[in-house]
């Protein structure tokens, strides 16, 4: 089927489900006449709508590849580079790639270790030959930096006879990630036909990598090819639920995405392969709009690039399947929300860019949603307002608002929130091999149950941190690129409280409110409250390790790489998995 009438199907899906919930409020909030408070609800709810009706087609489509289809691929990709994806040994490597690693003060032994069996695996199938590896450091503390050189200066020495290897560490952090990069394009990019975008906390095997070279040399016009990343097992408590979910939301959401968006996929920064000559020539980044500090960077500049990618008249894909390429997710509440909050601004940049010229319509859709992703807390906080307020007008509920349309209204909302995962879910309980994967039906689905809770609570956390911070931006404050902190770690109280005393607040005192004044809907307030008056004892327990091991041990939030570990992931000796040995 045509691209064209893809998208024109999904729109025709997506807008018909956006018009049938916005007639379904419009109705729950003028059982009489529109009221002020009705409107407000109303207005709020229709900024959610966009996000919330792709979510479930972007579901729906990636369940029926998944289940229906016995090779996914070959309704994404041109049929040239879906067979170079089965492709093992049949097609030969002939381009030279360049494997990119940008650190930013890490710790690089944990880098050097998912290195080495990166090489090991480019060496054992005789390929190593046409990859030259980059370390490319914008660490800006001394004393690591120092540590750092001397480390990857004797990694270089130890790997000289296998692979090619070049550490470069800048001065000025001109451009953050996106500049280190195209401060590779400009010295080196000549030498090389593809790049191989990894992150510190980034591990991709040897086959993986081989696979994404093969798909690109088959398609001229391909530009950059973004690998699925799946999270690394964890023995943290919050991860392990975390990536749990990312893992079943994820499976039939980027699927269903790839269905539609074709040749104007997303590039997510990393574990990513990118045509070097076009992408020095047409994705540098511009400068935004200064602020009272001089010119500003773009923080989020993957999915810039990969609309400047387009523009340029290159394909941009996604593989969406599991193929041996990892990641590390933050370890604990306030490590995440402080990568999120860095998203969160870089997202919000792309109201600047939207208006470039000669943008692809569906770019220009991709920049919007992505600023919708984070535009939409404030609507969810304002929903919880609206509903703490409400519960004090208990004598005008009746005529400002149809409570049996409501609930129905209620119910709808949170069904079609997680419908990514529910279709993932099901999807897996039809598979007797996902279903041992995940470790059985009984783990897999107290996994289930477990990360729904958890999910329950941590989306609200969320929204309130984006909220707080949009108005920050909004006020000419920014936070800009800041370091990560990826050991696992213990959340003090005293720490918590200062973090999350002002959800705490928020959260109880609405619920108060409601429990009050209209106890007989205080049960449906948890379902998005309960979140906010909990996040200090949540950040807390979550990081102890007791509780990680705990759940590590019994297989809370269980992965496939737990039940049967590849070969790479046991050289790593991650935690997880060392633990589950025991």
């Amino acid at each position: 089927m045509p691209p064209v009438r893809r998208r024109l199907i999904f729109s025709v899906l997506v807008g018909t489900t956006m018009l049938a919930l916005w007639l379904l409020m419009y109705r729950a909030v003028t059982p009489m006449a529109l009221t002020p408070m009705g409107l407000i609800v109303l207005s709020l709810y229709t900024v959610l709508l966009p996000w919330l009706s792709i979510g479930t087609w972007n579901a729906i489509i990636g369940f029926v590849l998944l289940r229906f289809r016995v090779d996914p691929l070959a309704s994404l990709l041109p049929q040239a580079v879906a067979h170079a994806a089965h492709a093992d040994q049949d097609q030969p490597i002939t381009a030279s790639t360049a494997l990119l690693v940008c650190v930013r003060n890490e710790n690089p032994t944990q880098v050097i270790r998912n290195l080495s069996l990166t090489v090991d695996g480019l060496v054992q199938a005789g390929a190593a030959s046409f990859f030259h590896l980059y370390i490319l450091s914008d660490t800006n503390d001394p004393q690591l930096a120092a540590t750092e050189a001397l480390k990857f200066e004797a990694f270089k020495a130890t790997a000289a006879q296998e692979i090619d290897l070049t550490y470069r560490r800048r001065d000025i952090n001109e451009g953050y990630k996106a500049g280190n990069v195209h401060d590779f394009c400009e010295r080196w990019g000549d030498q090389h036909d593809f790049a191989l975008t990894l992150d510190a906390d980034s591990f991709m095997s040897g086959s993986a990598i081989l696979r994404l070279v093969r798909m690109m040399q088959a398609d001229p016009q391909l530009g950059i090819l973004q690998g699925l990343v799946v999270a690394m097992p964890s023995q943290s408590g919050f991860t392990r639920l975390f990536q749990f979910g990312m893992r079943l939301g994820m499976r039939s959401w980027t699927m269903g995405s790839a269905w539609w968006q074709g040749d104007c996929g997303p590039y997510w920064g990393h574990n990513a392969l990118f045509r070097i000559k076009p992408f020095t020539e047409f994705c540098k980044l511009p400068l935004l709009k200064p602020d009272r500090f001089g010119p500003r960077h773009i923080l989020s500049h993957d999915q810039v690039e990969a609309v400047l990618m387009r523009r340029a008249g290159y394909h941009v894909r996604v593989m969406p399947l599991e193929d041996a390429s990892w990641e590390q997710n933050p370890p604990t509440l306030p490590e995440f929300v402080q990568r999120d909050l860095r998203w969160c601004e870089g997202n919000m940049q792309y109201g600047e860019l939207i208006r470039l010229p000669k943008l692809a319509f569906v770019s220009r859709i991709q920049l919007v949603l992505a600023m919708l992703m984070f535009a939409g807390a404030p609507a969810w906080i304002g929903l919880m307002l609206c509903a703490g307020v409400s519960a004090t007008m208990t004598s005008q509920l009746s005529s400002a608002f149809n409570i049996d349309l409501l609930k129905l209204l209620f119910v709808a909302t949170l069904v079609l929130f997680y419908l990514p995962k529910i279709a993932s879910a099901v999807d897996v309980m039809c598979s007797k091999k996902q279903r041992m994967a995940f470790g059985g039906p009984g783990k897999f689905l107290l996994g289930v149950f477990i990360e729904t809770l958890f999910s329950l609570m941590i989306c609200p956390i969320m929204w309130f941190n984006q909220t707080v911070y949009l108005g920050r931006l909004f006020t000419g404050r920014s936070k800009g690129w800041v370091g990560q902190t990826r050991d696992d770690h213990s959340v003090a109280w005293l720490s918590a409280v200062r973090l999350y005393w002002l959800h705490t607040v928020f959260g109880c005192a609405c619920l108060i409110a409601i429990a009050v004044n209209l106890p007989h809907a205080f049960v449906y307030s948890l379902f998005f409250l309960l979140g906010l008056a909990v996040p200090i004892p949540l950040a807390v327990i979550l990081s102890w390790p007791s509780v990680g091991r705990w759940m590590t041990l019994k297989g809370v939030g269980q992965l496939p790489e737990e039940t049967m570990p590849p070969k790479d992931l046991l050289l790593l000796e991650l935690p997880a998995l060392l633990t589950r040995q025991v």
